[in-house]
Parts: structure tokens; C-alpha cells; sequence
């Protein structure tokens, strides 16, 4: 898959040091992956949730940080849209449009 951008991960974990081996783990399993439709996604991430939209929401280290993304499967692209603290998760209040 490509992954657009990476550079919102390490803008992330540059100011949050204790995300960075989870969310390089999520990278690299994401860059490898040959995803097709959600259930390949839940092949790699069991703990990965469809929100709509062509939004989906994973858990990052045990649940203590969220990464939205929209995947485009046609093309094999993933977007992030969002990294953040469970709490800062909660407080989004329109997921479909960020």
C-alpha cells in the first residue's frame, strides 16, 4: 500500500515519543500489505474498525493512541487523516469528514 504521508506519523511521534514503535510498526506492516477490501486490513490489524466513508480507525499500542485513514483499495493508497491520543479521538465530533 502507499501511505500518504508518512511525514504525519513522525511529525506525531516527534512530539509524542512513547507512539513511535507502535506507529513504525503500523507502517511498515501497512507499507507490505497487498489490501484489497476491509478483510485483508483485518488479516494484518484485528483491531482495525470501518467508521464510513472509506474511513477506518486503528488502535495504536494497546489502544492509547487512534489512526484514522482513508484507504482507496483501487488504487492502494492510504491517507491519514488523523493521529492522536484515545482522548483526542473521542473529541472528534464528525468523523466522517475529517
Amino acid at each position: 500500500m502507499r501511505i500518504i504521508s508518512r511525514k504525519t506519523l513522525v511529525t506525531y511521534y516527534t512530539k509524542e515519543p512513547r507512539a513511535q514503535s507502535a506507529l513504525e510498526d503500523w507502517y511498515e506492516k501497512t507499507k507490505h500489505a497487498r489490501w484489497t477490501c476491509f478483510a485483508d486490513m483485518k488479516k494484518t490489524f484485528n483491531s482495525v474498525d470501518a467508521v464510513g466513508n472509506k474511513r477506518y480507525v486503528f488502535n495504536i499500542k494497546g489502544n492509547d493512541y487512534r489512526l484514522v485513514v482513508v484507504v482507496k483499495f483501487t488504487v492502494s493508497h492510504v491517507l491519514i487523516r488523523f493521529v492522536g491520543t484515545h482522548k483526542e479521538y473521542d473529541s472528534i465530533t464528525d468523523i466522517q469528514h475529517i
